[in-house]
């Protein structure tokens, strides 16, 4: 695990990385450009192999790391699953809120139900901390959850990554869902119906991307008023500091609910 200037965790814990859904403003994709290098692992070696996948895998193969490397990105974007870190949480004592998968979407169509299961029972062996997923594909919680595979534990928070008020984003009535609208790349609201979600995220794209699009003070101030329509924590990213002002609205939905 890692320490980390997201705002809203404590850590990051990146059992998997890797990605295949080809953001243009993903900071994950260029990290590991910056710091990562490619191997061809041979399987025999005993620390590395890899596992075919469907038609929807761009490179058509997924790897699994045994032994901890050199390299944290072996394989580059390639989606790939270090088993070395599951027992990570359990090693930290002190209570964290911790982003699960911040170099990877966990749920995306490319990766093993197998891999999330043993991601979950990981989580599990560690209950003192809090546990926050994030996804663009949604349709996945529901697929899991109609499998018997998604977790109802009070400590897990699954969250969607949206850019828009199009994006389509999970939400449960058994289960703590938030949203993360983050980059935000367009006016937000919700108009009549009710934010579905315990927490909604914003923040700005950050980088010098060409292209890069500057939220507009009036599109946080409706994420801002529509979360306080519906009583939902609202989480100013410091991203958003020179646009919206300071000090930024920063609420965690558990203070909220311990101060009932």
């Amino acid at each position: 695990m890692n320490k980390t200037k997201i705002e809203w965790c404590d850590s990051t814990w990146n059992p998997v990385t890797g990605c295949l859904h080809g953001c243009p403003y993903c900071y994950a994709r260029n990290i590991t450009h910056r710091f990562g290098f490619r191997i061809d692992a041979d399987p025999g070696h005993g620390w590395g192999d890899r596992q075919r996948v469907g038609k929807e895998c761009e490179c058509n193969t997924l790897h699994i790391l045994r032994k901890k490397t050199e390299n944290s990105y072996p394989y580059g974007f390639d989606p790939t699953f270090h088993k070395y870190r599951l027992d990570e949480p359990q090693r930290i004592k002190k209570p964290q809120n911790i982003f699960v998968c911040s170099m990877a979407d966990l749920f995306g169509a490319f990766i093993p139900d197998e891999w999330i299961q043993e991601v979950f029972q990981a989580c599990e062996k560690a209950p003192q901390h809090r546990y926050l997923f994030l996804t663009k594909n949604p349709e996945r919680y529901i697929e899991l959850s109609k499998k018997g595979l998604l977790p109802s534990h009070s400590n897990f928070w699954f969250g969607t990554s949206v850019t828009d008020q199009e994006t389509p984003h999970f939400w449960s009535t058994y289960l703590n869902t938030f949203i993360s609208i983050e980059p935000l790349l367009n006016e937000f609201h919700k108009c009549d119906s009710e934010i579905k979600a315990g927490w909604v995220i914003a923040g700005a794209e950050t980088g010098n991307r060409k292209g890069k699009i500057i939220p507009k003070r009036e599109w946080i101030e409706n994420i801002v008023n529509e979360c306080r329509r519906a009583k939902v924590s609202v989480f100013l990213k410091n991203s958003l500091a020179s646009i919206y002002g300071e000090p930024l609205i920063q609420e965690y939905p558990w203070e909220a609910k311990s101060d009932n």
